[in-house]
């Protein structure tokens, strides 16, 4: 299980065109009343995780914080007009360390982390996206980490695979428009997809996307890979230029 996803995301690094300077990671696995950066210098880890061997409460990664990035985080958003904390205490849970193990697994590439705004606005998540778009001019890696199905009653059941794949095609639908503004209008509106609420009953794992495709900007996105897993598919999208 996982073994394709584990292969695509060892193979990202050298689809970028460059080695990133720093990662801004947004993971479906931290909310806080407002938008709220990491500043930690050498974070921690979150073992947000229960009932699993014991030897994953034992991970460790490394990477160091970077505060120089998580001060331009701040400032970006807050002179958007979002509001913004900081959290010097926050550590890396599960959504981030995972797929960073895999892409970086030296732990050498500074990440700072994103949360997102409790009740989940789909708009103010979008706007989010765009107030960060800068930093992918200034070298920075911003990565969403979530699922396109995420209903922890589903996985595993015969009647939940075209209820995931249904809604998965319409994200795929909705990220592949040419036009940004469609683009958009779709992920806010994400509810119109078949089968929305049975694939997100809460849409945690959903938002980080409306984050990434913000910070896109003009770029159209595309499926990176699709896994399957728990009988539902595990879909990877990407925006702007990949290399070659």
């Amino acid at each position: 299980m996982f073994a394709r996803t584990a292969a695509e995301f060892a193979a990202l690094p050298a689809r970028l065109p460059s080695r990133p300077k720093a990662i801004l990671a947004i993971s479906g696995h931290w909310e806080a009343p407002d938008f709220t950066v990491s500043t930690a210098e050498r974070p921690p880890m979150e073992y947000d995780y229960y009932g699993f061997p014991e030897h994953t409460y034992h991970i460790s990664y490394p990477a160091p914080g970077a505060p120089a990035l998580a001060a331009r985080v701040k400032d970006l958003l807050s002179s958007s007009g979002l509001g913004v904390s900081e959290d010097a205490a926050r550590g890396f849970d599960h959504g981030v360390f995972v797929p960073l193990s895999l892409m970086y697994p030296q732990a050498d590439v500074p990440v700072v982390m994103l949360s997102l705004r409790s009740g989940y606005d789909a708009a103010e998540h979008i706007r989010a996206g765009q107030a960060l778009a800068p930093l992918r001019d200034e070298g920075i890696l911003i990565i969403g980490s979530g699922l396109t199905y995420h209903n922890m009653r589903g996985f595993g059941r015969d009647e939940s695979t075209p209820v995931a794949e249904a809604f998965e095609a319409y994200l795929n639908r909705a990220i592949s428009q040419k036009s940004a503004a469609a683009r958009n209008d779709m992920l806010v509106h994400w509810e119109n997809g078949p089968g929305a609420r049975l694939a997100h009953p809460r849409e945690d794992h959903l938002v980080p996307l409306m984050v990434v495709a913000g910070a896109a900007g003009e770029h159209t996105g595309r499926a990176l890979f699709i896994d399957h897993a728990m009988k539902v598919p595990m879909a990877s999208y990407e925006f702007g230029a990949a290399a070659a």
